[in-house]
């Protein structure tokens, strides 16, 4: 995920300054946040090699910093322009790709992808006997295929391509690609789906999925600190951040070569990153967009999938946890050495952006602080109104209170909903794991249905002899009913 730039030459030179400008007086206006969120002191504490922040608010990049190196070695200065491997952060890419190419009337989603595929085609599997995916379910991992995820290669090893991805012939997955279940009836995450997505869009097109991102979203959004181009191939970017292992050192040659373009081969910056959310925030508004749709916007984050209670997958983007009150789409990119984030409002145009070049134990802490902190400091927060809520009738609250099994994540946590002041609270280590307070209060709406303050589905309990014995939870016209067990 990485940084940005923003026009042409002569013109780009004078634009950008301005652009520059505009940036650096914001930062000045939000500079509190370099002191509060302590990311120098961080880096040092878990030996994290860099990291690069952007943060979003009302539409504009209000704040970008970065921090630490580009590698251990050089001890060069990671700066806005420096591009990081951003891992899964990939896959919304492609998603969005896709529909807008479907939108253009070039593919059909709704038809089976094999039909696409010219240098290799989907196993036979009794699950697809009847029910050949399609485009769609890739993108939102319902096809069922297995190849969760993939090892990285480096300079110097024979690079595999897409189709002996798919035969098996790599790390981690000796045999080749198969389906779990018959498409259309479950969830599971698939890299190997998305490496089936670029397949068919290479055929289909004739050309690398790096140029046709390039041509219908990275140049058309000014985004030249993004690319799909891998660091073996002619075109790579020179400014980029190198991976690190836990112990911060550059694991091998630093520059992770990702020929499952599509899955998790993407370069870019927070900048650029926070530019595409910014467009996508736009065209879900239908106001100031310019290269994506309106509703090209709502397919794309329209939750499609849901796992259990969770709910919350769309194509390439994750909706699962509601922040600040608001409806998030979210996408997380982690690989060995590298990882990031994009979290952007539904709503509004809230948001920020960042990557980090090191190990999960030195990455995970100092990316968990700064999303919490940020939270806590930008102030967002999308109260629901006044004006929906009504007073809970007491009789109400004795029925709901109780400790109950893990009904809003399907994690097997326990949850409690517990009266204090007079008003029901819902308390879950989940709550408190990711939205950093355990206390969340459950509202009572007018149209008789609750709401969980920072989650986000809308609940129905269903009501037996005078007891709760489940919960429906609902969202983008999707619901799911769980049994409430009381412990």
């Amino acid at each position: 995920m990485k940084n940005a730039i923003y026009l042409l030459l002569l013109i780009v030179t004078v634009a950008s300054a301005q652009t520059n400008k505009k940036v650096a007086y914001k930062e000045r206006d939000y500079s509190f946040l370099t002191d509060s969120l302590n990311i120098d002191k961080q880096l040092e504490k878990y030996k994290l090699a860099g990291f690069s922040l952007v943060v979003f608010q009302n539409y504009e990049i209000v704040y970008s910093n970065q921090f630490g190196v580009k590698s251990i070695d050089s001890k060069e200065k990671i700066d806005q322009n420096t591009a990081f491997s951003t891992a899964s952060i990939s896959k919304p890419i492609t998603a969005l790709l896709c529909f807008m190419l479907e939108e253009k009337g070039l593919i059909n989603l709704d038809t089976p992808i094999d039909g696409y595929l010219k240098r290799w085609h989907l196993p036979k599997s009794k699950f697809t006997e009847n029910n050949s995916p399609t485009w769609r379910q890739f993108l939102n991992h319902t096809a069922g295929t297995t190849q969760s995820g993939f090892a990285d290669y480096y300079e110097g090893d024979t690079i595999p391509t897409i189709k002996e991805s798919l035969l098996g012939k790599i790390p981690r997955y000796d045999k080749e690609i198969d389906f779990l279940f018959t498409p259309g009836t479950g969830w599971a995450y698939s890299g190997g789906g998305y490496v089936i997505v670029q397949m068919a869009l290479e055929d289909t097109f004739k050309k690398p999925i790096g140029e046709l991102a390039k041509e219908y979203i990275f140049s058309p959004l000014g985004l030249k600190n993004t690319t799909m181009i891998q660091p073996d191939e002619k075109g790579f970017p020179k400014n980029v951040a190198l991976v690190h292992d836990e112990n911060e050192k550059v694991i091998r040659t630093g520059l992770p070569i990702t020929p499952q373009v599509g899955a998790s081969g993407m370069w870019s910056t927070p900048i650029d990153l926070a530019k595409i959310a910014i467009e996508m925030q736009n065209a879900l508004r239908n106001k100031n967009n310019k290269v994506i749709s309106h509703d090209v916007a709502k397919k794309v984050t329209e939750v499609t999938a849901l796992k259990d209670a969770v709910g919350g997958w769309s194509y390439g983007w994750q909706k699962s946890f509601g922040y600040n009150n608001y409806d998030w789409f979210i996408c997380n990119g982690s690989n060995t050495g590298v990882g990031g984030s994009i979290f952007a409002t539904m709503t509004d145009g809230n948001g920020f952006t960042f990557l980090t070049n090191g190990e999960k134990p030195n990455r995970f802490p100092v990316m968990g602080n700064t999303q919490k902190t940020l939270l806590k400091l930008m102030n967002w927060d999308n109260k629901t109104s006044n004006d929906e809520i009504q007073e809970m009738p007491s009789t109400l609250k004795e029925k709901l209170v109780g400790t109950y099994d893990d009904f809003l994540y399907a994690q097997g946590v326990e949850t409690k909903i517990v009266e204090k002041n007079n008003r029901l609270y819902v308390q879950s280590m989940l709550l408190d794991h990711f939205k950093g307070k355990n206390d969340n209060e459950l509202v009572y709406l007018k149209n008789g249905l609750f709401k969980i303050i920072d989650y986000p589905n809308l609940l129905k309990f269903d009501f037996a002899d005078g007891k709760v014995n489940s919960v429906t939870l609902m969202r983008d016209n999707l619901n799911v009913k769980i049994p409430l067990i009381k412990k």
